[in-house]
């Protein structure tokens, strides 16, 4: 208790000090800003004659001046022509990217085996992926648009890697590459 009491008293006492022995910045700034004080020398512009009643020769006295004003304190002001410019900090999103993948169908053409209808999706500017929604069946025309199938669709198949129309056609299948590439050829117009 008696260590509490020494050590809270100890510690008023050096504060008191310090604030005795510094003083306080309010006070140091204000007398930093009074007017110093000019000696008093009469000039001849500063004497005005005194009227005497009793015709005793005047005596000069001192006119008083004009208080002189505070020393002008520095400006904080930027010099004119300069900006100040700050940059923003980037932007942070939670939210995924938005995907610029799409599907896309074209138009079906029909041929002597049957109907042809080709998809294709896309990735920016990039086909990713092929796909034929309808392609003949039925008979030896399952094995012939299986043919077509393989070539041609999928990730890896001969649409993706060419980007084009300008497919080989499949032996045994004119007519189906034919009508596929016919899809193929419009979908990539709606696509691009």
């Amino acid at each position: 208790m008696r260590r509490a009491f020494l050590a809270i008293t100890g510690l008023a006492a050096s504060t008191t000090a310090l604030v005795v022995f510094k003083g306080s910045p309010a006070a140091t700034q204000v007398a930093q800003n009074l007017p110093t004080a000019q000696p008093v020398n009469p000039t001849p512009q500063d004497v005005v004659p005194s009227a005497d009643p009793a015709g005793v020769a005047p005596t000069p006295s001192v006119a008083p001046k004009a208080p002189t004003s505070p020393k002008p304190t520095k400006s904080t002001a930027r010099p004119s022509g300069t900006r100040t410019t700050t940059k923003a900090a980037p932007r942070t999103t939670t939210k995924a990217p938005q995907s610029t993948t799409r599907r896309v169908t074209g138009n079906g053409f029909e041929n002597e085996y049957g109907y042809v209808q080709v998809q294709i999706v896309v990735s920016g500017n990039r086909i990713v992926e092929a796909v034929a929604l309808s392609l003949p069946s039925g008979g030896e025309s399952d094995i012939h648009s299986g043919d077509v199938r393989n070539r041609y669709d999928g990730g890896g198949g001969e649409v993706v890697q060419k980007q084009n129309a300008n497919l080989n056609t499949v032996s045994g299948a004119t007519e189906t590459s034919n009508s596929y590439k016919q899809s193929l050829r419009s979908a990539i117009e709606q696509a691009f």
